[in-house]
């Protein structure tokens, strides 16, 4: 998949290699803190680790199951099947399994750590209101993030705010039931200075690393919009697709949007976004649908200079 035909973008990937780097920065200090506050951290780290893998290599099956999806066939559903199979020709990429969402909250996710587990899945309420040029458009902006192997980033960069969150709450449950003024030994702080120390530090540590996820996760989404523009040549469509699916979430019942929400990282679209707070992108999944719409548009205008 790495040799895909998918269009690379420098000025994206040179920020998201930043982002990482500093997220790596972020580790070593967590790691650098939790020793000077005195916590033997690798029976945590080990646990942690463990369901972390877990997670990531059960991701696929989380994600279908969570959303109801089921594997389709290309029996059961064949017009897409067939536009996954022209595109991952286009892409030269191996063709990702393909599932349906029966809901009709309009949207797209892909996922899979691997080439063998990747799965695509739409959802009903998305092929009802898309017309074929702009579904393909969403498909190829999924498929991007297959060829790019994003579900294994983003699950890298997520890891250290999984350890530092579980941390957060496991020091702030023993610091209460140790109480602040339980007295340490000779030889060291009070258990329950330690657990405050640990709070602390792994406090700092899922916030930073939750604002660095998030960014990630915002580059993401552009970098894999400007692929799927050029792959299918169709800049407008991706637009139309995403004007489409977001305009349509007003018309979905909040229940039903909140229900999939948890979700909005591995979406086309977020599903719920936040509004009337005026920090809110530095934690949305996504970028503004402006901003995409933005970058779809000078796509357009440079595929139409280079016709």
């Amino acid at each position: 998949m790495a040799g895909s035909k998918f269009r690379p973008d420098r000025g994206l990937t040179t920020r998201m290699v930043m982002t990482m780097f500093v997220l790596i920065l972020v580790y070593v200090a967590f790691i650098v803190g939790l020793v000077l506050a005195g916590l033997n951290i690798w029976l945590v780290v080990v646990l942690v680790g463990a369901f972390a893998l877990f997670s990531y290599f059960s991701s696929d099956k989380i994600a279908m199951f969570s959303m109801g999806a089921k594997e389709v066939t290309p029996e059961q559903a064949p017009d897409l099947h067939a536009m996954v199979d022209r595109l991952c020709a286009m892409a030269d990429m191996a063709k990702p399994r393909v599932g349906i969402a029966d809901t009709d909250v309009p949207n797209a996710f892909a996922t899979g750590h691997s080439e063998k587990s990747a799965v695509i899945c739409v959802t009903t309420g998305l092929m009802r209101r898309l017309e074929g040029p702009e579904l393909e458009a969403v498909v190829a902006h999924e498929l991007s993030h297959i060829a790019h192997r994003d579900v294994m980033v983003m699950t890298i960069a997520g890891f250290l705010g999984i350890v530092a969150g579980f941390l957060t709450q496991a020091g702030l449950r023993f610091a209460m039931f140790a109480g602040a003024g339980g007295r340490g030994n000779n030889n060291g702080p009070a258990p329950a200075v330690v657990a405050l120390l640990v709070v602390l530090v792994s406090a700092i540590a899922w916030a930073l690393s939750f604002l660095l996820t998030r960014a990630l996760s915002r580059y993401r989404e552009l970098s894999a919009d400007r692929a799927a523009a050029y792959l299918t040549g169709r800049p407008s469509m991706l637009g139309s697709a995403l004007s489409k699916i977001t305009g349509d979430m007003a018309r979905i019942p909040t229940r039903d949007l909140r229900q999939v929400e948890p979700f909005n990282a591995f979406f086309f679209a977020p599903a719920f976004a936040k509004k009337g707070f005026s920090m809110s992108q530095l934690i949305a999944t996504h970028p503004p649908v402006e901003q995409r719409l933005a970058q779809l548009s000078d796509i357009s205008r440079q595929l139409g200079r280079g016709a």
